[in-house]
């Protein structure tokens, strides 16, 4: 067997329809006029789009497991992973989905590959981020291989940074702290050896404090090896940080390599992120990363803004004038992970 696919993404604001029965009348009141005009041609469209992108990853195969967050509901993961299901081959994708406290109502997912993985329901752990308003819980799901190995993947989409970075940073920094908990009690229980892959949108790049001091991640692998108070993890996402975009020509084909997720204002972020444990470096782990996989997905080419700036191209919505041929306002990342035999 082949090294796993792993992917993340944020799709943006993936909501159901504008009159949606699945949608509680609070947090119809809510969203207001947001959804004015998201009709269920526009939300199937939107979906079709970003199965398009998922299911060409890994070479046209679509991921193994793929974490999303930006997701109203389960109604809206289920018809994307239906519609992934209908353009590639040999694969049975199923919908693990936690309904997080958002104030916006948007929910962490994986989808999965369930000849691969199994994702039982008592394994399924929804983290709270304490603050005063709400906002995403952590999403656990302790995944099993079906060699029998346990993998403990955590789902995030951190605290954003509306108001001001600055004035925000401390809702991330509670994020970070609540992740570094769990990934420490998530080894009590499952035993020291146990893998641990974190992904998500962290709504900060890897150099902020939430991540370094809080969640406890770093540059450093040796750090992460030798670790003998709490845990850390190693962000596999720092070779991208400090990149400039650029373009690579392979024949007569180019491809744009941005140098961030999410662009701000012309700026690149890296905001969409991969780190894992001490137990996923060692050559002898039951699931080791492959540090060197990692990459922002932008297959396929109409993905990419065709500005200076090479931007995603977003689908819109909520607000926003809607590009029917747009997908996100983050580009996915990719990465290998080897299954010991």
């Amino acid at each position: 067997m082949g090294p796993f696919y792993v992917a993340w993404w944020n799709v943006e604001n993936l909501f159901d329809e504008e009159h949606s029965p699945r949608r509680s009348e609070k947090m119809a009141r809510v969203l207001g006029d947001d959804l004015r005009g998201w009709t269920p041609e526009l939300r199937d469209r939107k979906i079709s789009q970003l199965a398009t992108v998922i299911a060409q990853m890994n070479g046209e195969r679509g991921p193994d497991l793929l974490g999303v967050c930006e997701v109203e509901n389960e109604f809206v993961m289920q018809q994307l992973a239906g519609a992934v299901n209908d353009r590639v081959t040999g694969r049975t994708y199923q919908v693990v989905h936690a309904d997080t406290s958002d104030q916006r109502g948007v929910d962490v997912a994986f989808i999965y590959d369930s000849a691969l993985f199994t994702a039982p329901a008592d394994q399924r752990f929804q983290h709270v981020v304490m603050r005063r308003t709400g906002t995403r819980e952590i999403f656990q799901v302790n995944f099993k291989t079906v060699s029998g190995h346990t993998w403990v993947v955590f789902g995030n989409h951190w605290p954003s940074r509306r108001g001001g970075e600055l004035e925000s940073a401390a809702y991330r920094a509670t994020a970070g702290e609540t992740l570094a908990y769990f990934h420490e009690r998530a080894l009590e229980v499952h035993g020291a050896h146990t893998p641990v892959l974190v992904m998500g949108d962290f709504n900060d790049e890897p150099f902020n404090v939430s991540l370094t001091q809080h969640a406890l991640s770093t540059r450093q692998r040796t750090k992460v090896l030798n670790a003998t108070t709490a845990p850390r993890l190693w962000n596999l996402m720092w070779p991208i940080v400090g990149n400039d975009d650029r373009t690579e020509s392979a024949g007569s084909e180019q491809t744009v390599r941005p140098a961030g997720t999410f662009y701000f204002e012309n700026t690149a972020n890296v905001l969409d992120q991969f780190l894992v444990n001490k137990n996923m470096l060692s050559p002898r782990a039951r699931l080791r990363a492959e540090p060197g996989s990692v990459h922002i997905v932008t297959h396929p080419q109409g993905m990419v803004g065709t500005g200076r700036y090479p931007a995603p191209v977003l689908f819109g919505g909520m607000g926003k004038d809607v590009n029917k041929d747009g997908y996100s306002d983050h580009y996915p990342i990719a990465m290998h992970v080897h299954e010991a035999e």
